[in-house]
C-alpha cells in the first residue's frame, strides 16, 4: 500500500499511525471530534480496531463507535 493513499479510519490495524486527511459528517459532530483534537492535519495512532476503536490523539486516548453519518479518512505515516 502506498503511504499516500487516503483509507477510512476503520482500515488502519493495531499499531499503525497515520496523519487525519478529512473529516466529513454531521456539522456538530465534526466539531466535537475537532474539540477533541480530531481534526484534519492531526497524527493519531490505532491502539485498538474494531467497533468501538481506541485512538491515541496526541496525548489522550479516544473511543470511537462506526457511525453511519461520519466519515475519517486517514493517510497512514511511519512512526
Amino acid at each position: 500500500m502506498s503511504v499516500d493513499a487516503l483509507l477510512p479510519l476503520e482500515l488502519l490495524q493495531t499499531g499503525e499511525w497515520a496523519e487525519v486527511a478529512e473529516v466529513c459528517g454531521e456539522p456538530t459532530w465534526v466539531c466535537r471530534l475537532a474539540e477533541f483534537g480530531l481534526r484534519p492535519g492531526c497524527r493519531l495512532q490505532m491502539l485498538q480496531n474494531g467497533c468501538p476503536c481506541l485512538l491515541r490523539v496526541g496525548g489522550c486516548r479516544l473511543s470511537l463507535r462506526g457511525e453511519d453519518d461520519t466519515s475519517i479518512l486517514v493517510r497512514p505515516v511511519a512512526e
